[in-house]
């Protein structure tokens, strides 16, 4: 028996399918590779954008930047000879080209004021100053986990209310506090106060304790707030109340289950908390007077000295791009998903 074709219903027969060809070749990349060189053409992109930012800080400069530099008394053979030595009187595609050819052999040029090398000058002074930021990035990091843990445990279920807003205030004061502030107090009590610690110098584990506590309290109490707000999620969680259930101990409970869960806004909380501490050095060296490319700059600043200024702030900046590859790269590693959700 055949039945009649239903009234505006057509069939259309399917298009057979229709084997690739040999010079069909399609790459398909894991999620994670993709995340990772995503992150890398950024980095990439953003370096770029920073050599041209740098270039133009002379060429942005009112006036004459050697006049500057020099001032208004220096002979105008010292300025023209200071000009042709740092290849200002050419054209400016020139000068780029011979700015990033000289980058890439790291040569960053001449300093106006002590006519050395600016890549010696950052090669004495950066090993300080990453020194100070991984040193206080460390301490900021064991000093939160233990602080936002313990007063999110205390508070769990809505108990000791009173603890989780005393940690909230406390926590937001000290994070308001500036650095630079942070240190000045800090000479204040610490060292001329009750003579503990040096005012200011490097070069001894005594001379570090302060720079790095100025730097570090901040960030602690920052990351300490994310990792309270963060644990008292998790220890409401449901899987978390089953394993509460079956009587485990509580360090258990709460390193092995709880602890995972909160690696990823921790992380990434960390990321901006060493970008941050990157710049902070600027101010805390010059306030400790810390021989680091921070002091450096301010100094610069002040003398006009245009190349090593250029030198400093590219350093600085390819920090801050490091600083937060790596982190993206290691939240990568750790937490699988956030790459599967970018991908």
């Amino acid at each position: 028996m055949t039945f009649p074709p239903t009234p505006g219903l057509t069939t259309t027969p399917s298009a057979p399918e229709v084997a690739p060809g040999r010079g069909d070749v399609r790459v398909v990349l894991s999620p994670r590779l993709t995340f990772v060189l995503r992150r890398l053409g950024r980095a990439a992109i953003s370096l770029v954008i920073v050599l041209a930012a740098s270039f133009s800080m002379v060429q942005l400069v009112p006036g004459d930047p050697v006049r500057a530099a020099l001032g208004p008394t220096a002979p105008a053979a010292t300025v023209a000879a200071l000009r042709h030595s740092l290849g200002l009187d050419l054209p400016l595609w020139n000068q780029f080209t011979n700015y990033v050819t000289g980058l890439l052999q790291l040569d960053f040029g001449t300093s106006v004021t002590s006519q050395r090398p600016v890549a010696t000058t950052l090669a004495e002074r950066l090993p300080t100053t990453v020194f100070l930021a991984v040193v206080s990035f460390v301490v900021a990091v064991v000093g939160a986990f233990p602080i936002g843990v313990a007063t999110a445990v205390s508070a769990r279920g809505g108990r000791r209310r009173w603890v989780d807003l005393g940690v909230s205030g406390i926590l937001g004061v000290v994070i308001a506090i500036p650095n630079f502030l942070l240190a000045v107090l800090l000479i204040a009590t610490l060292s001329i106060g009750w003579g503990a610690f040096p005012p200011a110098g490097w070069g001894s584990a005594q001379q570090a304790v302060l720079p790095v506590l100025a730097l570090a309290v901040g960030p602690m109490a920052y990351l300490a707030r994310i990792v309270h707000i963060e644990m008292v999620r998790v220890l409401d969680a449901p899987y978390l109340t089953t394993a509460r259930s079956k009587r485990l101990p509580g360090h258990l409970l709460h390193v092995r289950h709880a602890l995972p869960n909160i690696v990823t806004a921790a992380l990434t909380a960390g990321g901006v908390v060493l970008v941050g501490l990157i710049g902070g050095t600027v101010l805390v060296e010059t306030v400790f007077t810390v021989p680091g490319i921070g002091s450096t700059i301010v100094s610069s600043i002040t003398a006009k000295d245009y190349p090593l200024i250029q030198g400093i702030v590219l350093v600085y900046a390819v920090l801050v791009l490091g600083a937060n590859l790596v982190i993206d790269l290691a939240l990568a590693v750790i937490d699988p998903r956030s790459a599967v959700a970018e991908a």
